[in-house]
C-alpha cells in the first residue's frame, strides 16, 4: 500500500470497528475523506469499497468469537451505572478531550432544563477508542469532572465514583488519584459491530432521559 492508500485503511479499519456506522455510512465518509484529501487519482472507489467489505467480514469472523460478556458490553453496564447515579456517562464524545466537554455541557444544560443537575461526567472520546481498537496495545481512558467546577477535590471524589463503578464491572483500572490524571483501563478491547436495531449509544438524549427517570 501506498503511504495514502494506509492512510485511508487506517480510517477504514477504526469506522469498521468502532460500530458505530453502517457500511454505507462508512462507504459515504471514506469517498469524503479521499475527495478532501485529493487522494481520488490514486484511489478508486472500488479499492475502497473491497477493503470497507473485506474489513466488515474479519470482524463479522471474530465476533463469532467473541465471549459475553465482552469489554464493551461491561463498559455499557458501567456507564448506564453511572447514568442511575447521577453522572452523566458518554461514549465516543467526539474526537478529543475539549469535544467531550462540549457534548456534556450539552447534556447538562438539557438535565437543567428538566430540574435535574448531575454531580459530574464522565466520558471517552474517538481518539481513546482508537486505541481500545488497537490489536496490539489496546487500553481505554476514561475522562472525569463536574461541568463549571474548579475544585480538585470534588472532581477527585466524582473520579473516585467513576472508578468504584467500574471495578465492580470487574475492570481492573490504573489511577493515580489525582483531578488531573485520567483514569486507564489498560488492556481494554472494544468488541461492537454494527447493528442498525441495537441501541444507539451516541444518542445522548437516552442519557437525558435516564438520568431525569
Amino acid at each position: 500500500m501506498t503511504e495514502n492508500e494506509k492512510f485511508i485503511y487506517e480510517s477504514i479499519f477504526n469506522q469498521i470497528r468502532m460500530g458505530f456506522l453502517s457500511l454505507d455510512e462508512i462507504q459515504e465518509n471514506i469517498m469524503e475523506e479521499i475527495e478532501d484529501n485529493e487522494f481520488a487519482d490514486e484511489i478508486s472507489e472500488e479499492w475502497a469499497f473491497d477493503k470497507i467489505r473485506e474489513e466488515y467480514q474479519k470482524l463479522l469472523a471474530e465476533s463469532k468469537q467473541w465471549k459475553s460478556p465482552t469489554d464493551t458490553e461491561r463498559l455499557i453496564n458501567a456507564f448506564d451505572e453511572l447514568c442511575d447515579e447521577n453522572i452523566i456517562a458518554l461514549h465516543n464524545a467526539g474526537y478529543t478531550t475539549t469535544d467531550g466537554e462540549y457534548e456534556v455541557v450539552e447534556v447538562e444544560r438539557d438535565l437543567q432544563e428538566n430540574e435535574v443537575e448531575s454531580d459530574g461526567y464522565c466520558f471517552y472520546h474517538e481518539q481513546d477508542l482508537a486505541r481500545a481498537i488497537d490489536t496490539e496495545n489496546p487500553g481505554l481512558y476514561i475522562a472525569f469532572q463536574k461541568v463549571d467546577n474548579s475544585d480538585d477535590a470534588v472532581t477527585i471524589e466524582i473520579g473516585k465514583r467513576v472508578a468504584e463503578v467500574l471495578i465492580n464491572n470487574d475492570f481492573k483500572i490504573i489511577w493515580n488519584g489525582s483531578a488531573k490524571a485520567k483514569i486507564e483501563i489498560p488492556g481494554f478491547r472494544w468488541q461492537k459491530i454494527f447493528d442498525e436495531d441495537a441501541r444507539d449509544l451516541q444518542d445522548y438524549s437516552e442519557v437525558v432521559d435516564r438520568m431525569i427517570q
